[in-house]
């Protein structure tokens, strides 16, 4: 089953099946938009996490590492009650649209994004922000420099928030419904497929998600590893 799956998924990446490649276009799309999001939102929130200290800090750092193993099908719960027709933000009409799975994702990848932020700053030597400060760097200046410093953890972040939602159902499926060409991922794609007994295409889907998986990890790898030194 295995084999005739991995096969199938050959034969439909190589005869360019438009559905195929429509799931997969999509999926990058949703899973790329979240992680773009979860940059914006997860990052500043790292590094404000990481360089500051005020009331209730701890608080919110545990709120974070908590949030960074939420299951996605309570967020999709979450996001779907609020987008509902009857919830607070129906009027927006974005419910089972692909905006509403950009939403779902990106709130399940800015706690993780977030989180690897924070760690990579706090693995920093103390004294360098002050340092930075001493010699009279602007605010801009100063986090630029600290971004510098933890570029590589950084880009653990992205990966880490991008596999997160790639890889995810339960929210895509909460709040986006599964619509053929229009909300429908590869991850979605495969749930269907398995409930229809179709276990060749479930897996010929699974080896076109590791691909796409692994090829734009591999890629934000080699980013991070361009300029890496290693001393023996």
């Amino acid at each position: 089953m295995i084999s005739q799956g991995l096969l199938k998924g050959m034969k439909l990446l190589l005869s360019g099946d438009p559905e195929v490649y429509e799931i997969a276009l999509l999926t990058l799309k949703v899973s790329g938009s979240a992680t773009l999001v979860s940059l914006v939102l997860g990052i500043p929130t790292g590094l404000f996490l990481a360089v500051r200290e005020f009331r209730f800090r701890k608080a919110l750092v545990g709120a974070v590492n908590t949030a960074m193993g939420l299951p996605p099908t309570v967020v999709g719960l979450w996001v779907a009650l609020f987008l509902w027709r009857s919830g607070p933000f129906g009027i927006l009409g974005l419910m089972y649209t692909p905006a509403a799975m950009v939403i779902a994702q990106a709130l399940i990848a800015t706690p993780v994004v977030a989180g690897f932020t924070m760690a990579s700053v706090q693995q920093m030597d103390p004294r360098l922000p002050r340092q930075i400060l001493a010699l009279g760097a602007s605010p801009l200046q100063f986090w630029w420099l600290v971004i510098r410093e933890c570029r590589f953890g950084l880009l653990a972040a992205v990966i880490a928030g991008f596999g997160a939602v790639v890889s995810e159902v339960g929210a895509s499926m909460a709040v986006g419904g599964n619509v053929r060409h229009y909300t429908r991922v590869l991850t979605t794609a495969i749930v269907l497929e398995v409930n229809r007994g179709e276990f060749d295409v479930a897996i010929a889907l699974s080896f076109i998600l590791m691909i796409l998986a692994y090829s734009v990890t591999a890629v934000l790898t080699a980013v991070q590893q361009r300029r890496r030194r290693y001393v023996i």
